[in-house]
């Protein structure tokens, strides 16, 4: 039996935690996103849950997970609502609940199409656009001769710096869980000096990479390259549309546009850090 919008708006929002990583995928599957349980698993330990429990007992009704970067900034990602309760004002609840929580913090998101609009009611504004693109990587255009070699442990401070640097903030609590989380590390180093990093990380059939931190394209384009060269499953990964040139060169390698996302903000004029050597996120969840 439905339930009543008046009852639905009285439902209690709450913290989850990583005992409802098999309740979040299955709200993923639920609205046609992959299951995506790994990234889960990061989401609910490195950031902080929240969702609305179907009185049925099916799961879900609604979720969202919060990454805090310290009071310079969180990022809101996953915001999921079942098929069944959809447009019923059930995701701007957990939304402004959400903000409620996060207080004066600043906030960032990637938007699709669907959740923009509301998301735009709610104070955020696009500061630019993330393509989204997918494909198996045919090293049809190689990479530049930059070197890069796996990460190691002693590399972990000199990423930790370097990260730090070009993202702006602190993401060392997100950082450190990489070499776990990721299948495969590397990092460019030229006269000693790391010069970038990239991960990638199993996704359904997909390797996923991200971050990408790099000095130039010439940088990013040989890291996306020696993750490519130690997988056979498909890549993805979402890079900022300013860096046209890393786009073009992954599109001429087999890896093609799926969805284009609103990079927003709310109460911040841009993202910190430097976009220019910050070409792909540790994991995007549109909303």
């Amino acid at each position: 039996m439905p339930i009543l919008p008046s009852a639905l708006a009285q439902l209690p929002i709450r913290r989850l935690t990583v005992d409802d990583l098999l309740a979040c995928a299955d709200l993923s599957e639920n609205r046609g996103w992959p299951r995506e349980e790994h990234k889960w698993g990061l989401l609910l330990t490195a950031g902080t849950g929240y969702g609305i429990d179907d009185p049925s007992g099916a799961g879900l009704i609604t979720c969202s997970v919060v990454t805090s970067y310290g009071p310079g900034l969180a990022a809101i990602g996953m915001v999921l609502v079942a098929e069944r309760y959809a447009r019923q004002g059930v995701g701007r609840r957990l939304m402004e609940h959400v903000l409620s929580e996060a207080g004066d913090t600043p906030l960032t998101l990637h938007a699709t199409p669907f959740g923009q609009p509301l998301y735009e009611q709610l104070g955020f504004t696009e500061t630019s656009r993330a393509e989204m693109v997918l494909g198996r990587f045919t090293f049809t255009t190689p990479a530049p001769a930059v070197p890069v070699r796996p990460a190691t442990a002693e590399d972990l401070q000199a990423i930790l710096r370097l990260d730090h640097e070009v993202f702006g903030l602190d993401r060392t609590h997100v950082i450190t869980r990489l070499p776990a989380f990721a299948d495969h590390l590397r990092v460019a180093e030229e006269n000693g000096e790391i010069t970038g990093f990239a991960a990638a990380w199993p996704n359904m059939d997909t390797h996923v990479v991200g971050p990408l931190i790099a000095r130039d394209t010439a940088t990013a384009q040989a890291l996306i390259a020696s993750l490519a060269a130690a997988t056979d499953r498909p890549l993805r990964t979402d890079i900022d549309v300013r860096h046209s040139a890393l786009l073009s060169w992954v599109k001429e390698n087999g890896i093609d546009s799926i969805a284009s996302n609103a990079v927003m903000v709310r109460s911040l004029p841009d993202l910190p850090g430097d976009w220019r050597r910050r070409f792909a996120p540790l994991t995007v969840a549109a909303g």
